[in-house]
């Protein structure tokens, strides 16, 4: 869910992001900060990372520093957890990334071969696997090999494509006209007569549009029973600032209610302060209307997302397209996820070697998980046997 220009996901709880870098999305979020933790600080282009008043997670390894990593040779052996995934599961994301990667060579061979590879039969997908790639071990700059493993979704929201009832938040288009100038801030923005005429379309909620805007793209359910997909379209080139943080900072919120559900939680009960909320943060995000479809948000890569089976990665150090085998746990939890993921998405905040943001879907559910997920984990990319 990559798109051009680069904005944290899940930031809501975060220190000011530094401008630059090349990536929001699609965002390139960090996880929400689950139960006592607050969220290590996300920025916009390659960040430092700031624990924030909770500490890190018992049992979490510090963030990736944003130095590169390295694939170290590997044996299918050492993939803790490789013999007891579903692979059948993780076949749609394979026929994906070789929909971007069979011009090239080495790709085109294992790609075709995977098609005469019964999709039905555990064994023997296990198989093309074991036979056609490669296992590398992902190690850090520092040369350990665990990481931080976090989360993000697909929102979905209420809405119409005119201003009635309670569909009375807008969402907009960037006037052309602005082109690519800087643009003032949220707050005054907004007071812009020029935007009348440009809203794409109306939601009825403030906080799930601003989460929307953090996302960079997502799904609007239409009052006529329709689904519409936006995108991101643009901003208003102002730095990011964190309205979580300013909530903890200001004792409104617990870092145990520093988390997508607690914020919503928070504006329930102050209605008439959402909007100063809203406003710590100058950073405004213009929506462009995409092609409905039913497969996910596309991502770097150029390819639909499969939900549980794709991740963003830095492909500074990992292919964007390789399988990567993913060793994590549940946000929240010791249980374990062992599982054959595919690296087809970036992230601003998503730097450095073992360090994945993990797609957990579109919906609620799907943001409830990717909001609390903040975990440690091992990664094993999978490179074409020449």
């Amino acid at each position: 869910m990559a798109y051009p220009d680069s904005f944290p996901r899940f930031s809501f709880f975060l220190p000011a992001p530094v401008s630059g870098a090349a990536r929001a999305r699609r965002a390139g979020w960090l996880a929400l900060a689950a139960a006592a933790t607050l969220l290590a600080g996300c920025m916009s282009g390659p960040p430092p990372r700031v624990e924030g008043p909770g500490g890190a997670r018992p049992g979490v390894p510090p963030a990736a520093s944003g130095q590169k990593g390295q694939l170290q040779a590997a044996s299918w052996a050492e993939i803790g957890g490789w013999s007891q995934d579903d692979v059948r599961a993780a076949w749609p994301a394979l026929q994906a990334s070789c929909q971007a990667l069979k011009k090239r060579a080495e790709w085109n061979r294992v790609c075709a071969i995977g098609l005469m590879v019964d999709a039905g039969d555990l064994g023997a997908m296990r198989a093309y696997f074991e036979s056609n790639f490669q296992p590398y071990r992902v190690v850090n700059g520092d040369g350990t090999d665990s990481g931080l493993i976090t989360g993000y979704y697909e929102p979905i929201l209420h809405g119409s494509r005119t201003r009635q009832g309670q569909y009375q938040i807008p969402l907009y288009r960037k006037p052309a006209q602005w082109g690519s100038r800087p643009l003032p801030a949220r707050g005054e923005l907004l007071q812009n007569p020029a935007l009348r005429g440009h809203e794409l379309v109306w939601v009825d909620d403030a906080v799930e549009a601003a989460f929307l805007q953090i996302q960079g793209s997502g799904r609007i359910r239409l009052q006529d029973g329709t689904t519409m997909r936006v995108g991101f379209g643009g901003t208003n080139d102002q730095p990011f600032r964190s309205f979580g943080k300013w909530l903890l900072d200001r004792g409104e919120i617990t870092p145990a209610q520093a988390t997508m559900q607690g914020i919503k939680g928070w504006a329930r009960s102050n209605p008439g302060r959402v909007d100063e909320m809203l406003n710590v943060n100058p950073r405004f995000v213009f929506f462009r209307e995409l092609p409905p479809t039913n497969e996910g948000p596309v991502g770097a890569l150029g390819v639909p997302l499969t939900a549980e089976r794709s991740i963003a990665v830095d492909p500074a150090t990992i292919p964007l397209g390789v399988p990567v085998f993913l060793s994590t746990t549940r946000p929240l939890s010791a249980e374990p996820i062992q599982r054959l993921m595919f690296a087809q998405d970036t992230g601003s905040a998503i730097k450095g070697g073992v360090r994945a943001d993990f797609f957990w879907g579109a919906g609620d559910a799907a943001g409830e998980a990717a909001g609390r997920m903040k975990q440690g984990g091992r990664m094993w990319v999978l490179m074409p046997r020449s």
